[in-house]
């Protein structure tokens, strides 16, 4: 995954995520932000992320997936949501 993409996942998530997953996680919300690509390291921890740079931002490794599995199960559960709302005012 490149380092955009990650961004582009991170700037689809509804309103709140970020806390919702710090929550869910038992994180510090800033924690969540730095797997994105913040860089709060005076108030979040370091999460495994490692850019290689390169083209789109750099190649991203991440040693541990669980907040980014979590982002997406959230932008899944949004969609499912969004595709209810619209069969119900159909």
């Amino acid at each position: 995954m490149t380092f955009n993409e990650l961004r582009k996942i991170k700037d689809s998530l509804p309103a709140g995520t970020m806390h919702r997953i710090a929550d869910e996680l038992n994180l510090n919300v800033e924690t969540v932000r730095n797997f994105f690509g913040g860089q709060n390291f005076k108030v979040g921890n370091s999460v495994g992320l490692h850019v290689e740079p390169g083209p789109d931002g750099g190649l991203v490794i991440l040693d541990d997936t669980t907040v980014l599995d979590r982002a997406l199960n959230i932008l899944e559960e949004a969609k499912l949501k969004q595709r209810q709302e619209k069969k119900v005012s159909i």
